[in-house]
């Protein structure tokens, strides 16, 4: 039978009916969905931020996501790493994940809400974005606390989330659930709870940097060295 793949004018795009073959045509996930088409540069932000914890996960061997709602920028991460696992309190979006799952790029995802635990397996790094505004202040201490007993005591975590002063431009639909915005210096000094060592830096639109916090739209703290009583023995 005659091949009835499309040719492109040039060969070496070829590929891309290839890797269509193999994987099919690719699907956003529900919220990235919703940022891509009513407002395509947030999908650009949202992705600096996975491409920032991929760089410094590098080479970790088994990483949980914590809060991944659709998953759409895990695989960022998960191409860096040797093992994902995502979780979501939220049924909704990890029904999205497995809708959507690729058998080429295998992970670990189910729902469980760190309110309730921590999630098993002893992970050498754990990484949240977009998810400690929405914890109540009342329930931060657990919240934290869970994501630290779920790391090996050399584990690294990185978190993320809108800075306060970024609420005065940010839009009706994205404040909704943040309850729990912080400055840079309140954000580093609720994360030295835990662990001895916390780089807190600033991010505006696609652009992390060590500017100054107050001006920042985006924090992202990156710690280490877990203290005592914080995590896992």
């Amino acid at each position: 039978m005659r091949d009835q793949t499309p040719k492109t004018k040039e060969a070496q795009y070829d590929l891309l009916f290839k890797v269509k073959k193999k994987h099919g045509v690719a699907r956003f996930g529900l919220m990235a969905n919703e940022s891509w088409s009513q407002d395509p540069k947030r999908t650009l932000f949202m992705l600096a931020r996975y491409k920032f914890v991929a760089k410094l996960l590098a080479g970790r061997q088994n990483v949980l996501e914590v809060g991944c709602a659709d998953a759409f920028g895990t695989r960022l991460v998960q191409q860096s790493v040797a093992k994902m696992t995502a979780v979501d309190f939220d049924p909704v979006f990890i029904a999205d994940v497995e809708e959507r799952a690729d058998p080429h790029w295998p992970m670990t995802a189910f729902v469980h809400d760190m309110l309730d635990g921590p999630v098993p397996g002893g992970f050498d790094a754990a990484y949240a974005l977009d998810v400690l505004e929405h914890i109540r202040p009342d329930d931060e201490a657990t919240f934290l606390k869970n994501l630290c007993v779920s790391l090996t005591p050399t584990g690294i975590a990185i978190l993320g989330m809108p800075s306060l002063e970024s609420q005065a431009h940010a839009s009706p639909q994205s404040k909704a659930g943040h309850v729990n915005c912080k400055t840079g210096d309140e954000f580093k000094r609720v994360m030295e709870q835990y662990f001895h060592t916390v780089f807190v830096f600033s991010m505006n639109d696609e652009v992390v940097h060590t500017g100054y916090y107050p001006m920042a739209h985006y924090l992202l703290a990156v710690c280490s060295h877990l203290k005592a009583g914080a995590g896992a023995p």
